[in-house]
């Protein structure tokens, strides 16, 4: 008699009304035979339940990127494989070379094209005739193919990992920053009378933000030390090799990247500007401190000012 009655209240699989269970889904309570059920973290689900579950939690997670949120790096910037500004900066440093060797019509004597002239970071031109544009122009300058290649091959090695980290304008912000940084470093203490081009100032400012990065990730910090030791070595012990613009490229980079990475995420856009537009203002006040000491006639105690026959 409880053999009839247990068959009598079974029920039957609510996608299989052939098949009797006695098994029911957690969540809608539906009858359901053991092919129709999964595994769920509470009990099981039916098929239909596993289904809308996953519409649902995709439904979610478009809504929460769409906002704004979600696969973000530390520094705020929308997950990434493709690097784009490092190809792009290398490729305006290699037409400008191919632009200034045309005019020299060398390879390894570019410095001799009217553009290059027109474009190095020498003080005197900047203090006496207000070529400002130096500041910038400098840093897409090299002299000679080597100088190029290597500072090509150094910000292809460094900054690719670092523009995915940052992303594409975070990147571009702590890039132009760096250069600006060496050039006011070379403005500011550098002699009278050098002249000095280069992206290694913007490099070393990579460098630095790819320090900073490794320590706010929490990783082996000691190789990036290692290369930052042996560079700032050589700068040291080449004299050609502009020391400040490094140094001035390096401090720059470091504190703009420590304030993309660092940033809290409630107010991360908001600190990570007012953060790069103080940098910038106190690089703009430095620069017009040290314009305002250089007086002309100071400059031409120390110069021979543009006589002719001097070299830029």
């Amino acid at each position: 008699m409880s053999e009839q009655a247990e068959q009598h209240t079974m029920n039957t699989c609510w996608w299989h009304p052939d098949r009797q269970t006695g098994l029911r889904c957690a969540r809608c309570e539906r009858p359901a035979c053991p092919e129709c059920l999964r595994e769920a973290s509470v009990g099981y689900h039916c098929v239909d339940c596993v289904h809308s579950a996953r519409k649902q939690a995709k439904a979610r997670a478009a809504s929460y990127r769409k906002a704004g949120f979600g696969y973000r790096t530390v520094a705020g910037a929308r997950a990434s494989s493709r690097v784009v500004v490092t190809p792009v900066l290398i490729a305006i440093n290699a037409i400008v070379f191919v632009v200034t060797a045309a005019q020299a019509q060398s390879v390894m004597a570019n410095q001799a094209s009217p553009l290059f002239a027109e474009g190095t970071l020498f003080t005197p031109a900047i203090a006496v005739n207000g070529e400002w544009w130096r500041l910038v122009t400098s840093g897409f300058l090299h002299f000679g193919l080597l100088h190029l290649a290597v500072n090509m091959l150094m910000l292809w090695l460094l900054g690719r990992d670092l523009e995915l980290l940052l992303g594409k304008i975070r990147y571009t912000v702590v890039y132009l920053l760096s250069l600006l940084g060496g050039s006011v470093a070379v403005f500011t203490f550098e002699s009278l009378l050098k002249s000095t081009a280069g992206a290694s100032g913007a490099l070393y400012g990579v460098l630095g933000g790819m320090l900073v990065a490794v320590l706010r990730l929490k990783l082996n910090a000691t190789p990036v030390i290692g290369v930052i030791a042996i560079n700032l070595f050589i700068s040291v012990q080449i004299e050609a090799i502009s020391l400040l613009g490094h140094l001035g490229g390096l401090v720059i980079g470091a504190l703009a990247t420590a304030a993309m990475v660092y940033a809290p995420e409630r107010r991360r856009v908001a600190m990570q500007t007012t953060v790069a537009v103080l940098l910038l203002a106190a690089m703009v006040g430095i620069v017009l401190t040290r314009d305002a000491q250089l007086t002309t006639d100071y400059i031409c105690s120390q110069v021979n000012c543009f006589a002719p026959g001097t070299n830029a």
